[in-house]
């Protein structure tokens, strides 16, 4: 029996998916990594953050399963991907992963003692648990944007010619700034349906608000420079969408604005870039009329508004080189066999729903504000 869908149809497929997996951990995760990154400024003694570890506490863990589902969707779905990404970024994702794997067992052992040195020093370990890596994040998505400095050889053999420090330049930071905004705007959000009113809700508040006016201005300067600062690279040639996964059967060119070639062509996806826009004024309107659902809602809008931004611009492309731009990754040369897509998709098809059942489910069975009572007098908190 043939597979039903053609190889081209697939890889699009898989492409969303990808977004779709990303998104989802920017979602869920987001809001946790947010919250970490707000706890040294909006709890003052060890009372106000517990109240604001334990608004996370519940669900963190099963968020991770977004990032495992990210990564091996793209292990097995656009196989040069990741080889590619996660050799060439190694020390970068050594970095976020060693600020995660800080997160558990800083969660786990800083009511363990009572001291206020030791609980201190497990609070710091989760605010760097929370701000390196959403940093990290925005900076990797910038670069990706500037093009990666890899190349191939004849044996599709990849060779990373950059550093750690080059990861920095001016406009991939301007992307970890703007990730660190957006998920701390989210983490606010996340605050003001968790919480009870109080001065911990009233300080997350105020630095919602300013997150929110940070994500539109540096959203709105990312734009501008990706429009006019020479960034973009464009396929040259023509491209076989359902022919073999070789890198090298398609040439690309750096081109300046051609970021912005899929909007002129599919006006539909300029729905993204007026998402990320939108969102953080909503949450910003949900903020000071002290709605939370709008707040929330705002800021989940934003999250998917920018993420989706980066990668409906940048379609087909996927990791792009900016010393080799032959060497390019791109939907139609990057991806898995036809066969393997496929069975992929049965599936996701499958567990896919049951992953946002069992959210679902998680979300509304633990489900309610927190109260400074609860926390003082149950055993069950953190």
């Amino acid at each position: 029996m043939g597979i039903p869908l053609d190889y081209e149809t697939l890889r699009i497929i898989w492409w969303a998916l990808m977004g779709v997996l990303l998104i989802g951990f920017a979602l869920t995760d987001g809001y946790d990594l947010g919250v970490a990154s707000l706890l040294p400024f909006v709890a003052k003694d060890d009372a106000e953050r517990r109240l604001v570890i334990n608004s996370v506490a519940a669900h963190w863990e099963g968020h991770q399963v977004w990032l495992i589902l990210g990564a091996g969707a793209i292990f097995a779905a656009w196989p040069f991907v990741y080889a590619v990404s996660f050799s060439g970024f190694y020390i970068a994702m050594f970095l976020v992963l060693a600020a995660l794997i800080l997160r558990p067992v800083a969660f786990k052992y800083r009511s363990k003692h009572n001291g206020a040195a030791w609980r201190s020093r497990w609070d710091m370990a989760l605010f760097v648990s929370g701000i390196v890596p959403a940093l990290v994040f925005g900076v990797a998505v910038g670069n990706v944007l500037l093009g990666v400095p890899f190349r191939l050889d004849g044996d599709l053999r990849s060779f990373y010619e950059g550093t750690l420090l080059g990861l920095f330049t001016p406009f991939a930071l301007l992307s970890g700034l703007l990730s660190v905004a957006m998920l701390v705007l989210h983490g606010a959000g996340w605050l003001a349906m968790k919480i009870e009113d109080g001065p911990v809700l009233d300080r997350a508040r105020r630095f919602g608000s300013v997150s929110a006016i940070a994500a539109v201005v540096l959203f709105a300067l990312g734009g501008l420079i990706v429009a006019q600062g020479g960034l973009g690279f464009r396929i040259d040639g023509v491209v076989d969408t359902a022919g073999p996964s070789n890198p090298h059967y398609a040439g690309a060119v750096m081109a300046a604005g051609a970021w912005l070639d899929n909007y002129g062509a599919q006006p539909w996806t300029l729905f993204a870039p007026v998402l990320g826009l939108a969102g953080p004024v909503v949450a910003l309107v949900g903020i000071r009329s002290r709605n939370h659902l709008l707040n929330f809602g705002g800021s989940s809008l934003a999250t998917v508004g920018i993420i989706a931004t980066v990668g409906l611009s940048m379609f087909p492309f996927i990791l792009p080189s900016s010393i080799d731009p032959a060497s390019s990754l791109t939907v139609w040369t990057a991806s898995s066999s036809h066969l393997t897509l496929w069975i992929m998709l049965l599936v996701t098809v499958v567990m896919l729903p049951l992953v946002l059942a069992y959210t679902a489910w998680a979300m509304r069975v633990m489900f309610g504000r927190l109260t400074m009572r609860e926390i003082q007098h149950s055993p069950d908190f953190y």
